[in-house]
This record gives C-alpha cells, structure tokens and sequence, in this order.
C-alpha cells in the first residue's frame, strides 16, 4: 500500500509543511503532516469500544478522508462517500462486518465503470469542520460525538454532484446484502 505522501506525489500535489492543511484548512502548524497525525493519534484516543458508538469511527474515517481525497486512493471516494450516503440516507446502522462487504460490491462495480470518477470539491470547500474542531472536543464525549455528525453530515453534502453515482451503489449494495 501507497503512503500519503507517495500518492500526493502521483496526483502531482506537492503537500505544504507549514500553516494550516491545504485540503481541509484544519488549524494547524504543519500542513496536512499535522491534520493526518491528529487523524492517526489523537482520534485513536477517543474511545469507540461501546457498540453503539463504533458508527463514530466511520464517520470520522469517511469524513476525513473525504476532505482529503488527493493523498488516497481514487476509488476510495466511491467507498467512503458510498457508505455516508447508506448511513444517512438510507439509515444502516454501519457495523465492521460491513465495510468488507461494500468493499466487495465495489470491486465488481468498477469493472464496468473503468471512466468513472469522483471529482472533488474545491479545496478548502469540503466542509468546515476539521480535524482540529473534533480534537478540541475530544475530551468531551456528547460534543465530541454531536461534532463529528455534523463533521461527515456537511462533508457528506459538500459532494452532492456525486449523489446520484452513490444512490446507484447504495441500491445495488443493498439488493445484494439483504
């Protein structure tokens, strides 16, 4: 597997290591080195182990990755923005068990979707809420929580000219795992 910084380097991005991130505008001092090591430490700390808030996780997961799509994978929009629009618009109770399963669908989707791509929003317009809005209240759970909904609700909408593609995937998801 690619790190970021090799991927970054593949979309011809050059990734910046002072102010604040280039693809989120998170408040930091480091660039997006910084939002990721909040992403990959500090959100490790917030504790997901109650069944009920393992949703939580997969938002967070989707959201950032959502805001960062440059330093991913190219089809990794469809998953993650596929699966916020099961979670909000269809209302599945996302579970681990899932993930594999959606991962799957996708593989066999793309074969005959080879031209298809998600293209990003602006940089800078996929949502407002950051990585270091949730950081800042982490310590807090019912913030916390209330905070990253709203996090991956508004970068869920910020990619709305892809809906209609994740709607087609939702519902053959669906048709096949029910």
């Amino acid at each position: 597997m690619h790190d970021y910084i090799d991927l970054a380097k593949k979309n011809g991005i050059a990734l910046l290591n002072i102010g604040q991130c280039q693809f989120c505008g998170a408040n930091t001092k480091r660039g997006v080195h910084e939002c990721l090591d909040i992403f990959n430490l500090v959100f490790q700390e917030i504790d997901f182990s109650n069944v009920e808030n393992h949703i939580y996780r997969f938002l967070i997961v989707d959201a950032h990755t959502l805001q960062h799509p440059e330093i991913h994978g190219r089809w990794n929009n469809h998953f993650h923005l596929s699966r916020l629009h099961l979670i909000f618009e269809y209302g599945i109770k996302w579970t681990y068990k899932l993930s594999p399963k959606l991962s799957d669908y996708l593989n066999k989707y793309k074969i005959h979707k080879q031209d298809e791509y998600l293209t990003p929003p602006e940089l800078l317009k996929r949502g407002n809420i950051t990585t270091t809005d949730i950081k800042a209240k982490s310590t807090n759970e019912t913030d916390c929580k209330d905070l990253i909904k709203k996090w991956a609700l508004e970068v869920y909408q910020n990619w709305n000219g892809h809906h209609d593609i994740v709607d087609n995937i939702a519902k053959g998801f669906l048709e096949r795992n029910s």
